[in-house]
């Protein structure tokens, strides 16, 4: 077996991890449980990455794939975990 050969470009840390994130954050509207949306958002990475960005080749799709998926969550978590540090943060400031 051959290893495959995956170029990143552009189109990977610019476009698809944001996309990945938007639709997933889309399926909030109906009423699904939160433990299901790093699912989704790995099932929307894969979906992107198989179909649109590496459509000829499968491993690649399926290894970038995951990469859309994990990156998209960990954005999200930490950008979550950023605004909530910031809207509780204690005054501290001292004259």
């Amino acid at each position: 077996m051959e290893f495959p050969i995956i170029y990143t470009n552009f189109w990977d840390g610019v476009i698809a991890v944001p996309a990945v994130v938007l639709l997933t954050q889309c399926f909030k509207l109906f009423p699904i449980p939160r433990q299901y949306f790093p699912t989704i958002a790995s099932i929307i990475g894969f979906i992107i990455s198989i179909f649109i960005s590496h459509r000829g080749d499968l491993w690649a799709g399926i290894f970038m794939g995951a990469f859309y998926g994990a990156a998209a969550v960990g954005t999200y978590s930490s950008l979550k975990t950023a605004w909530l540090a910031f809207k509780n943060r204690k005054r501290s400031w001292s004259f």
